[in-house]
């Protein structure tokens, strides 16, 4: 998986083509990352007690992995992701600046 939690990403297709924002979850089984803001959709919410009233909420929904691409903290560039061993880690690099994630 490229893309975690807390990583800052550009959407590259979509309604929110071209926001940036912040990862807020991933699920990797499925592919799909949950990101701040973006693919924003209303639900109607039934009301649950009495006297209360029904309400339009707006939910966020996931993304696929395939339409977002990760942002490089120092050149602030859309990237792919590269990965290299440092010692005995293994770590995730910029391809245009060489710059570790």
């Amino acid at each position: 998986m490229n893309i975690k939690k807390n990583d800052t990403v550009k959407i590259i297709s979509g309604n929110d083509r071209g926001m940036i924002a912040k990862v807020n979850e991933v699920f990797s089984s499925e592919g799909r990352v949950l990101v701040e803001g973006a693919n924003l959709f209303k639900k109607h919410v039934k009301p649950r007690r009495d006297g209360e009233k029904g309400q339009v909420v707006t939910v966020p929904r996931p993304l696929a992995l395939s339409k977002v691409m990760l942002v490089c903290p120092s050149c602030k560039k859309a990237i792919r992701v590269a990965y290299k061993m440092e010692g005995e880690k293994k770590v995730r690099y910029c391809r245009k600046c060489q710059a570790i994630i």
